[in-house]
């Protein structure tokens, strides 16, 4: 019967309504309805971001089940996170948007807010990043390329999410910007990180097995997969630099000496480096956080740069890292 309520309740956004919208507005993703079938339905152009997926988004990353990138589009990092969110929920964990996640997810309180940009935000930025790692070697720190890069990654956004949101902003210091609010990050004491290489996710358990938190994540690919069996992390490194050694990892463009590439956003390994006891391998970020589970690594496990943060944040050397196909 409450189900039956619940449902008669929430208000199905029409396609024509979403098609007679003008810009994407704040207040049309605060008042998205997320319904049964949002994760359905379809703008009439593909390439639009869905207001109700992006609060969708915005509500299981608080929640502690990361969708990977907010982008209003529905995919399987989606599915992923709301099974995450029934696990963390103890309902069946079969990644169907139904009355019941519906309920549980719901919040009263806006998901896009007013961001003003100050001075900090405008600096460090660097030209472009070369795709060459001799290139890159020369640099003095991988850093984001722009300010709405760097907003972007703060706010756990697309970058074209955040352009759709402020079309015509230039992203200078003092403008009022629309951000979403992800929530502050996840905490707890982590004990045991499991690799999920089938479902391309992480799950971050307590010592009693609760699941505190799970992100979307690229582990390994077919050419070089990541390992297998049990490991522990090692230690984690932020901002760290990294050493492309080609007898070892992989081949970049026509490099064969050794380099160390230094640290940023955009270097190889993002933001953070979780090391584990497996030499060469870790959980780390990325700097493209839109490809995570939708291009291979290079046999370690990449999150986006938030996400890895997070987990970074509530592990210590001992924390056991089993790998599970």
């Amino acid at each position: 019967m409450e189900n039956k309520v619940l449902l008669a309740a929430v208000v199905l956004l029409s396609p024509a309504g979403l098609a007679n919208a003008q810009a994407l507005q704040p207040e049309t993703i605060d008042r998205a309805s997320i319904t049964p079938t949002s994760l359905e339905r379809r703008t009439e152009t593909s390439d639009t971001p869905d207001p109700a997926i992006v609060r969708l988004q915005v509500l299981l990353d608080r929640a502690g089940a990361s969708p990977g990138v907010i982008d209003g589009f529905a995919g399987e990092n989606v599915a992923k996170a709301i099974a995450a969110f029934e696990t963390m929920q103890g309902l069946p964990a079969d990644g169907k948007l139904d009355a019941d996640v519906i309920g549980r997810l719901l919040e009263q309180t806006t998901v896009v807010e007013p961001y003003v940009l100050s001075e900090d935000d405008v600096k460090g930025l660097v030209a472009e990043i070369p795709e060459d790692y001799s290139e890159q070697a020369k640099m003095d720190h991988l850093a984001y390329t722009s300010v709405a890069e760097r907003l972007a990654e703060r706010f756990h956004m697309d970058i074209d999410l955040l352009k759709a949101l402020n079309p015509i902003s230039t992203f200078s210091v003092g403008d009022t910007v629309s951000v979403v609010n992800p929530g502050a990050p996840r905490q707890g004491t982590v004990k045991r990180i499991e690799a999920h290489r089938r479902t391309g996710q992480i799950l971050a358990l307590s010592a009693d097995g609760t699941l505190i938190a799970a992100y979307p994540a690229t582990i390994g690919s077919r050419e070089t997969p990541s390992p297998s069996g049990t490991h522990k992390v090692k230690g984690v490194a932020r901002m760290p630099p990294y050493v492309y050694n080609p007898r070892i990892n992989f081949k970049q463009g026509d490099n064969r000496k050794v380099l160390t590439l230094p640290g940023g956003p955009n270097g190889p390994v993002g933001t953070v480096w979780i090391d584990l006891s497996k030499p060469t391998y870790g959980i780390h970020g990325t700097p493209e956080p839109s490809m995570i589970d939708k291009s291979g690594s290079h046999g370690c496990v990449r999150l986006t740069n938030w996400d890895a943060e997070e987990l970074a944040a509530m592990v210590k050397p001992g924390v056991i890292v089993k790998f599970v196909d």
